[in-house]
């Protein structure tokens, strides 16, 4: 790895990735045993019956579900799981998904607020973040952040505009499978999920920690995807796709580590840049790339 433009020797970034990495091992284990208490928001991933994920869900209170039935429903014997395993494991996936992105920045990166309340909150924020990247080269990912928080898949117009059209068929294919087999087994949760997400827009006791509407983020959002596309930035789409969340909570900051794999040039690669580059989307390579220098 080189150091791009930035004056700093990656041989002084590696004790903090690597600390970084123990600081979360070790929370994870913590999490296993109970120690510790966190994962608010990854509690109601848990807690959602897969039959019957929207039942007494109202904003704002705890255990609320508002994604799409498919997600839970894919989540599968997680839910069978005790709470600390599930939580543990679920911060596991976090961690790998920030180092993948973050590489040897990760010490860095992980102190920043947003960032760290991500992994205390458990939601899926660096997810969606690894999937804006990966999507460059598997689009099918897209249906994460489709059939989830919905609106960050405004990333999609990067396709659009640049008229790659197989990527956006496959992002689209993909989505629309996954939820046709669930409207398939289970219709009446699919119209229970648009309810839940109508009576969530009106609701009066949100409190965004961004106090700008989504209608309003869209527009810088769209208008940035597509002028990336042109420019062939494509660090423009996780911006943009973080710009659109729904509710922009601190957290929702987090999704901008999927700027760092996309610049190289200016901090150096990173196990996820690196993945883009090499032309081989195997699970064989990109499995242990993120414990790589």
């Amino acid at each position: 790895m080189t150091a791009g433009l930035l004056p700093i020797r990656t041989s002084r970034l590696r004790p903090f990735r690597d600390g970084a990495i123990l600081a979360c091992l070790v929370l994870v284990v913590a999490l296993v045993l109970g120690l510790v208490q966190t994962g608010v928001d990854a509690h109601a991933y848990w807690a959602a019956d897969p039959l019957d994920p929207y039942a007494g869900v109202r904003p704002a209170e705890q255990d609320a579900y508002f994604y799409a039935p498919v997600f839970t429903q894919l989540l599968g014997p997680l839910h069978l799981l005790p709470w600390p395993w599930f939580i543990g494991l679920w911060t596991l996936l976090l961690t790998a998904a920030l180092v993948w992105q973050a590489g040897l920045w990760t010490g860095f990166v992980l102190l920043l607020v947003p960032v760290f309340a991500e992994l205390t909150v458990g939601n899926i924020h660096l997810l969606l973040a690894a999937a804006t990247v990966a999507g460059f080269r598997w689009p099918w990912l897209w249906s994460l952040p489709l059939l989830t928080k919905v609106t960050p898949g405004v990333g999609l117009l990067w396709f659009a505009v640049r008229r790659e059209w197989r990527s956006l068929g496959i992002a689209l294919g993909a989505t629309a499978v996954l939820a046709g087999i669930s409207f398939a087994v289970a219709p009446g949760q699919w119209f229970r999920w648009l309810e839940v997400l109508s009576a969530a827009s009106r609701a009066p006791d949100w409190v965004f920690i961004v106090p700008i509407p989504v209608g309003l983020r869209l527009v810088p959002a769209v208008l940035l995807v597509v002028w990336g596309a042109r420019a062939g930035h494509r660090w423009t789409v996780p911006v943009a796709s973080m710009l659109a969340l729904p509710i922009l909570w601190v957290n929702g900051l987090a999704m901008l580590v999927a700027v760092i794999p996309l610049v190289p040039r200016l901090v150096g690669s990173t196990p996820a840049s690196r993945w883009l580059e090499s032309g081989s989307g195997r699970a064989s390579r990109w499995l242990p790339s993120w414990v790589q220098a």
